[in-house]
This record gives structure tokens, C-alpha cells and sequence, in this order.
């Protein structure tokens, strides 16, 4: 991960508990009052997050340490907005079902920006709002679901390991191994270093 809180990746990534509401899903839907979650929250369930140089991504040698750390093989772009995505309707109410992958979700904001909720250990929802620049890596195994914010926009790099595979399980899809992976090593983490500690 980004070595330090102060590598200004709140710049360009910032995360928060979303209210119960059901109105347009573009919205921050912030609680009330409004309740922040960190980068290092965030990390804390398996959610990785870079501060790039988006103006020049073709040369930059920071994306480039991290795709040859990671793997990261497959490089394409995806434009999400009414006039770049062919059958946009259908593709953003099928982005915004909870979903996941049985790989890594990568994104590279390169303009734009738009928003990815992902759930905490207690299932409740957190919003994290990627804006240009905010690399974001999303576990194997993680529920989560996307949408545009207001401004209707966002240009992604997509990144993975050999080649891509984009499928999506609607949840639920719990007896994938993939999301019994991703349970131990970040849902139930907490919950038997608490109970080690009660016993000491």
C-alpha cells in the first residue's frame, strides 16, 4: 500500500458511512452526522489504495512498480457515462448489485470520478468516492457495488492478472471459495485476535 496517511491519497480518495436513504444513488448519501471511515479502515478490510500521477499515466514508473509487484499483466480502459457505454441503463443498475469477483477488482481513476461501496465487518455500508488519480484495489471475495457520483463520468484503467475475467455473483454467493478466503482473512480477523486476547 501507499507507504503514509499523508501521501495525499485523502486527496483523492475519501470514504464514509452511507445513510439509509433511498434516493438517487449518485448522491454522497452521507449519515447524519457525518461518520468518516480512514485509509487505513479501509485496509483494514482488504481495500488497497495509491495516489497516481493520472496526467501521465503512460510513463509512470510508480503504476508500473505496482503492476510488476502485483501481477498486474492486463491493462485496458473502461468510460462509464450515458454517451461512452454501449446499454448504459442496464450496465449501471447491474454495476450498482452487490456483487464480487473471485479476483481482484482494480481500478486507476484517470478522470473523473464516481463511487464504490463496500461493506464492514458489522455490513454496514461504506461509500468510497475515487477521483482522478486514486488507484483502488478491491479483495477477491469482497462484496461491493459501483455507481457514477453527480457528475455522470469516470474514466478507469482496469487492471488483472492474466487474462481478464469481469464475471459478477450477485450476492449471495458465500460458498464461492474466493468469499470464504476473503471472510478468514479480513471479516473474521478481528473477531478471534478478540477472543485470544480475552482469554490471555
Amino acid at each position: 500500500m501507499g507507504a503514509s496517511l499523508k501521501d495525499g491519497r485523502e486527496e483523492v480518495i475519501q470514504a464514509w458511512y452511507m445513510d439509509d436513504s433511498d434516493e438517487d444513488q449518485r448522491l454522497p448519501h452521507h449519515r447524519d452526522p457525518e461518520e468518516y471511515v480512514s485509509l487505513d479502515q479501509l485496509a483494514e478490510l482488504g481495500v488497497l489504495s495509491w495516489r497516481l500521477d493520472a496526467d501521465n499515466y503512460e510513463t509512470d514508473e510508480e503504476l508500473k512498480k505496482i503492476r510488476e509487484a502485483r501481477g498486474y499483466s492486463y491493462l485496458d480502459f473502461c468510460e462509464v457515462s450515458r454517451e461512452k457505454l454501449p446499454n448504459y441503463e442496464e450496465k449501471i443498475k447491474s454495476f450498482f448489485e452487490e456483487h464480487l469477483h473471485t479476483d481482484e477488482e482494480i481500478r486507476y481513476c484517470v478522470a473523473g470520478s464516481g463511487y464504490f461501496d463496500v461493506r464492514n465487518r458489522e455490513e454496514r455500508w461504506i461509500r468510497i468516492w475515487v477521483k482522478k488519480g486514486a488507484l483502488i484495489v478491491l479483495p477477491a471475495g469482497c462484496y461491493h457495488r459501483f455507481t457514477l457520483d453527480s457528475n455522470n463520468y469516470i474514466k478507469a484503467m482496469r487492471l488483472f492478472v492474466g487474462d481478464p475475467v469481469w464475471t459478477p455473483f450477485n450476492r449471495p454467493h458465500d460458498h464461492l471459495p474466493a468469499r470464504k478466503e476473503y471472510v478468514e482473512a479480513f471479516i473474521r480477523k478481528d473477531v478471534s485476535s478478540q477472543t485470544v486476547d480475552a482469554a490471555a
